[in-house]
């Protein structure tokens, strides 16, 4: 059971063309060199509070921040670029302490066939993970950390309308020690420009290869997200992005139009919502992962009776018919078609579910994998 949580104070070796947003230096030309030579860093209970409301620092067992270079300041704090060499060679080595510390709580998670990414935020072991990555709460999931080490660890809540979601890790797998963990920065004084490191599991987890790193900056920040230029690829969803003094300031939403153009979900609405998520509770859609089965209700009957099914939908793919009468979704015994869309709406697009209809007398067990709905 979890608590309630009182608020606080509230081998892929790859690099997107890098893009500049202050073209003008003279050193600009110098700094696709960095981040290629940065692009890749690999390396083989109870909770009383939101970590983000307590402000975790360097000085927590397995704090991922760093020191600051006060050569490095200004330019950080501005979102610049080094105008000297000696600068330049600073900032390299301020990425690479980052990435070293960031590396060991970053996680891959899987959940039935599905992989994401994740990041451990507690010494207890919570990760935060992206919604569309734990799907729906009380799952069992697999964390690898960055040794190769398994353990097992449990989906809690989601806010799907920022696609921000929480995992714990079950207890008493790692010998009474503390899980290594990221030190929370918060989303409120980010802005274009300043530089940032990502982490996670592109294509999911390789032991020869481990967590791979990425360099970038930060495009925009929007009201619900952070746009940077880290390049970004499948089974990345849910790891970390970390600031330039290795504070975790965000978590791996989606991929733009293209890989250097990548969404991430600010940490501080994990903040916001703590409470719930650790309550287990799921709620909202998230724009273009709104779940979908593909049926229409037949006319003739107050049951979940399919009148139609869409051709290419999630239903017709696991062989539903119309005249079929759906009797129940996953755990769910479905008397109306209103409750049919009630549990649908508790579904993540993805994610499989058995399905059991009534076809002409005769009970027959689907297995449904639920669409997505086009925006």
């Amino acid at each position: 059971m979890v608590a309630v949580l009182p608020r606080g104070k509230s081998p892929i070796r790859y690099l997107a063309p890098y893009r500049l947003l202050n073209q003008r230096n003279s050193l600009s030309r110098f700094i696709p060199i960095l981040a290629v030579s940065l692009v890749v860093a690999t390396m083989p209970s109870g909770f009383a509070q939101s970590p983000i409301a307590t402000g975790a620092t360097a000085n927590s067992s397995g704090g991922t921040r760093v020191p600051l270079f006060t050569e490095l300041k200004d330019i950080i704090a501005k979102g610049g670029v080094p105008d000297s060499i000696e600068q330049l060679q600073l900032l390299e080595r301020q990425q690479r302490l980052v990435a070293k510390a960031a590396v060991p709580c970053t996680v891959s998670v899987k959940i039935g066939p599905a992989q994401g990414c994740g990041v451990i935020v507690t010494g207890s072991g919570f990760v935060l993970t992206a919604a569309h990555v734990a799907m729906r709460p009380n799952k069992t999931a697999v964390i690898t950390l960055s040794d190769g080490r398994n353990v097992m660890a449990t989906t809690l809540g989601m806010n799907r309308s920022v696609d921000a979601g929480l995992i714990k890790i079950n207890a008493g797998q790692n010998g009474g020690q503390p899980w290594p963990h990221a030190t929370l920065g918060t989303s409120d004084d980010l802005a274009a420009g300043m530089w940032c490191v990502a982490t996670g599991h592109p294509g999911g987890y390789d032991q020869e290869r481990g967590p791979v790193t990425r360099v970038g900056r930060i495009l925009a920040v929007r009201p619900g997200s952070i746009v940077t230029d880290c390049a970004l690829i499948g089974g990345d969803s849910g790891g970390p992005l970390f600031d330039i003094a290795g504070r975790l300031i965000a978590v791996h939403s989606r991929i733009g139009n293209d890989v250097a153009d990548n969404l991430h979900i600010q940490v501080d609405h994990y903040d916001y919502s703590w409470d719930r998520l650790a309550n287990r509770e799921a709620w909202g859609f998230l724009p273009g992962f709104k779940p979908v089965l593909g049926v229409k209700r037949a006319s003739d009957t107050a049951r979940a009776k399919v009148g139609i099914v869409h051709r290419g939908s999630a239903a017709a793919d696991a062989g539903v018919k119309s005249g079929d009468v759906i009797e129940q979704f996953g755990d769910l015994q479905i008397s109306s078609f209103e409750s049919l869309k009630a549990a649908v709406a508790d579904t993540m697009p993805g994610e499989r579910v058995a399905v059991w209809i009534n076809r002409q007398g005769k009970r027959i067990r689907l297995s449904v994998e639920i669409g997505r709905e086009e925006d």
